[in-house]
């Protein structure tokens, strides 16, 4: 075999699983071959193990178990190499992949055994979760083990990720130049603003993270907040900040499925990135749940990514249910609208935020690339690794309109004034 065939039957083994006649990519093979486009965006295949993982799942997952594993690898700039394989066959679908035909899979296995590459189906990485085989789909314990899968990895980790602001959800930019910190804090004062916090009123913050919404509530607009979550470590962190900023009075951290919460009537409920976890079978009952819990005339405000364009359930064998949110389900807007009406709330405004999220997801991909060593000491290698894939393909996704995310408003009809009873602006720059 010359040195030029391992790089090249493995560019048109790529070519196979990816649906395309060629790749606009540069790969380079275990034995230092390469093949490809001159200039284009470099693929590493380290290891006969990552062909043999295509081999045994031929498509995403074992692209993506090959990459957690670190058997193929994006040395330079990740946005280009991914850039370049969502530009070409399945990869610029969004929909599941197409299974490969007897051919294809013939051809691939002619491949592995030229190349050496045969052997039995190698153990996925341990970071994939095992949540799925525990439990009926999003019962309050699989829902448990599912929040832990994803954020029970390390505060200190996040921290490096998130940067000061802990938020963990799309921040709100004036512009590009706008930072990180400064574009969180813009996005935790518009919920207030919309949800027309005075000081006083008592706020749900569902799916509370560290505790930066609760935070920001109180201490600049001087409301009562309970904040629940069902991640440990987000908790304890969460109780830290409070008792830090001395607003132990103001904000109750609890470590509560939003199900349990008995204690409304709210003013207004606040729900930043959490709805994406409940599933669709039961938003119905989260509406609902909400609904009961929000005084008449209050508001709540739901922030939550939606699918835009592709199916609404994702593949369960692709990288997100695998390795980063186990059970979460994106709805489309207007399946997301339609249950809050129908959940017998008002809707008075709709604000759609994609460009946002994906500026948000770029600079938390470059604080984790600037702080690679630190990350990887914190969690795993493989951890970080899948930090990195999801975050920049999703930035992408925001980028290419597939994925969206949205701020949906809403009221639950009554109420005659009071604390929190103000009417909503005839404008919306009356909060923006």
């Amino acid at each position: 075999m010359t040195k030029t065939d391992v790089a090249s039957r493995l560019a048109g083994a790529l070519a196979i699983v990816m649906g395309a006649d060629e790749i606009p990519l540069r790969l380079r093979a275990w034995d230092g071959s390469e093949a490809g486009p001159a200039g284009a965006p470099v693929i590493e295949f380290r290891s006969r193990r990552a062909l043999r993982r295509i081999l045994w799942s031929p498509g995403q997952l074992g692209l993506s178990r090959a990459y957690v594993a670190g058997e193929i690898d994006a040395p330079g700039d990740i946005f280009a190499s991914f850039t370049a394989l969502s530009s070409v066959g399945k990869f610029a679908e969004a929909g599941p992949f197409r299974p490969l035909t007897a051919r294809e899979l013939l051809t691939l296995l002619k491949t592995a055994v030229r190349l050496g590459a045969l052997g039995p189906n190698p153990a996925p990485p341990p970071e994939e979760a095992h949540v799925g085989r525990h439990g009926r789909r999003h019962s309050k314990n699989r829902d448990s083990a599912a929040i832990s899968h994803h954020y029970d990895v390390g505060n200190d980790f996040y921290a490096l990720v998130l940067g000061p602001s802990m938020v963990y959800s799309c921040a709100v930019w004036n512009d590009e130049r706008t930072g990180l910190d400064a574009a969180q804090d813009a996005k935790l004062d518009l919920v207030c603003r919309k949800l027309g916090l005075q000081p006083g009123m008592r706020v749900l913050d569902v799916g509370c993270g560290w505790g930066s919404f609760a935070l920001h509530a109180a201490q600049r607009y001087g409301v009562n907040v309970v904040g629940v979550t069902l991640s440990a470590e987000q908790a304890e962190l969460a109780r830290k900040r409070v008792a830090d900023a001395g607003l132990t009075e103001l904000v109750d951290i609890r470590i509560q499925d939003y199900r349990d919460v008995d204690d409304g009537p709210f003013d207004a409920i606040s729900s930043i990135g959490m709805s994406e976890h409940v599933g669709r079978e039961q938003t119905p009952h989260y509406v609902s749940q909400l609904h009961g819990l929000l005084r008449p005339g209050g508001r709540l405000l739901n922030h939550a990514i939606s699918w835009n364009a592709g199916p609404t359930s994702p593949d369960p064998d692709s990288f997100i249910p695998r390795y980063v949110f186990p059970d979460g389900e994106m709805l489309g807007l207007t399946e997301m609208i339609g249950a809050l009406e129908s959940g017998g709330l008002e809707v008075l405004d709709v604000e759609a935020l994609r460009p946002h999220y994906a500026l948000t997801l770029r600079a938390w991909v470059r604080n984790l690339e600037e702080h690679w060593d630190q990350a990887v000491k914190l969690t795993s290698i493989g951890r970080a690794r899948v930090w990195r894939l999801y975050m920049a393909a999703s930035a992408l996704g925001f980028e290419a309109g597939i994925t969206g995310v949205n701020q949906v408003l809403v009221q639950r009809p009554g109420g005659t004034g009071g604390t929190g009873g103000s009417e909503p602006p005839l404008r919306r720059n009356g909060w923006i």
